[in-house]
């Protein structure tokens, strides 16, 4: 999983005004808990935390705060409710030495059969929580659904993946092919042409019974 590095400073005046101050400021106060330690907070410049907040994919956090080095992930992000600017950020600090929890997006790949028969792809959950020591944390989950027929899902439990423990409940459906209408009419017509043979091959043998 890939890293991201944060330079903070360290605050200790939580006042409303001290707060009004800091986002005059362009700052976003924050809160670094867990791992056995003492709530530690701190600011960090909002345009610094773009690519870490606005993306679909999770990081290891490098923050620094007054030359001290923690890992961390980002817990909890609180927007303003009447536009997207960030109010306040928790994370949550790691051992390195321990497996973490994080979510991580799910990527499909491969074409799948259900879709070349006309169906429709659809992703129900495009994240997954997981559980991995550090080290083997993946960006993504990458799903092969080449084999998915029409109709054919994929939840959680039919995932597995080397060194990784899915934490979402084996029943979520990740994806699933859908039938259209076109898909739908198609089997109609097949199913109909079939009949049709059918009834031909009977009478062409009743026909050679009654000969």
């Amino acid at each position: 999983m890939k890293h991201f590095e944060i330079k903070a400073r360290e605050r200790d005046n939580f006042t409303k005004a001290a707060v009004k101050q800091l986002r005059k400021e362009g700052r976003v106060p924050c809160v670094l808990y867990g791992n056995k330690m003492e709530p530690l907070h701190f600011s960090v410049l909002e345009k610094e935390l773009k690519n870490l907040i606005y993306t679909p994919y999770s990081y290891i956090v490098e923050l620094s705060v007054e030359k001290k080095k923690h890992i961390c992930l980002l817990q909890q992000a609180q927007f303003h409710p009447l536009h997207d600017r960030v109010l306040h950020l928790d994370f949550l600090a790691i051992d390195p030495k321990k497996p973490v929890s994080v979510t991580v997006p799910v990527v499909l790949t491969g074409n799948s059969i259900g879709v070349r028969e006309g169906g429709k792809m659809h992703i129900l959950n495009r994240k997954l929580l997981i559980r991995a020591n550090l080290e083997d944390l993946p960006d993504s989950l990458n799903i092969d659904v080449t084999k998915l027929a029409l109709g054919g899902t994929i939840a959680a439990g039919d995932l597995k993946f080397d060194n990784i423990q899915i934490l979402t409940p084996a029943s979520t459906i990740v994806c699933m092919v859908k039938m259209t209408r076109a898909s739908i009419s198609d089997a109609a017509a097949e199913a109909a042409e079939e009949a049709e043979e059918g009834a031909a091959e009977e009478n062409a043998a009743e026909k050679h019974e009654e000969a």
